[in-house]
């Protein structure tokens, strides 16, 4: 996987200066309790609402936009869309016939979807949860994790190429912990789709157009296996 070690409107990476470093200590400490808070049920879910919103107000403190982390408009739309439908596509066809049956073998237990079981057969329920795919998962989840919590850990090393591998690394298994509600199962699931995501993100010049897509074609396809009854564990 080829990482560039700069990003949109970036100069040549550098490691944050003491007042930096304090910043992103206290950035990165809140991001964590606010991640582990939802998962305690201490703080309302979505973690991915919280992450957002201190992401906003990072960028605003250092002057900065979306558009630094990746949020412009790619240089072909039509290349960004056949990109992001096969990584869709290949993120369910690995999903259906390597990860979760390895997953589930080494677990003894399919990803527990069951609280989708309300769209099975109910077509008005999926669709308002395509509304939700593609605002709070598609386009939240992947500014709040690719956009910006790997731009801020890569930041830890000064955006160098071994820093964004760790971050990639770390951000990627994070965002599979984050699906710990489906179970053991669920969070191995996640983890592989988080670094199919990340590695779009990155090998695309860190630009959030093709893993934003990407994530929301997978989760629409996921949701009509889920309508159609054909998506283990959503049934337990």
């Amino acid at each position: 996987m080829a990482i560039p070690s700069a990003g949109p409107g970036d100069s040549i990476p550098r490691a944050p200066d003491a007042r930096g470093r304090l910043i992103l200590a206290a950035e990165l400490l809140l991001a964590a309790a606010f991640f582990i808070l939802t998962k305690l049920h201490w703080l309302p879910r979505p973690d991915t609402l919280w992450l957002f919103a201190l992401g906003w107000v990072s960028l605003g403190l250092r002057h900065r936009g979306w558009k630094s982390i990746g949020l412009t408009r790619p240089e072909s739309w039509g290349r960004t869309w056949a990109l992001a439908l096969a990584a869709a596509l290949a993120l369910q066809i690995v999903s259906t016939w390597v990860t979760v049956p390895l997953a589930t073998r080494i677990t003894g237990k399919p990803p527990d979807l069951s609280e989708f079981r309300q769209l099975i057969g109910n077509l008005p329920t999926v669709l308002i949860s395509l509304g939700v795919v593609w605002t709070l998962a598609a386009f939240g989840e992947e500014m709040a994790f690719r956009g910006y919590l790997m731009n801020r850990v890569a930041d830890i090393g000064g955006g160098s190429k071994p820093a964004w591998i760790g971050s990639y690394l770390v951000i990627s298994a994070m965002f599979g912990l984050g699906h710990l509600y489906q179970g053991a199962s669920g969070v191995m699931d996640a983890t592989v789709a988080g670094l199919v995501l990340g590695g779009l993100y990155l090998t695309s010049g860190r630009n959030l157009w093709p893993a934003i897509l990407a994530h929301g074609l997978s989760d629409s396809l996921a949701l009509v296996c889920v309508y159609f009854g054909w998506a283990p564990g959503v049934k337990i």
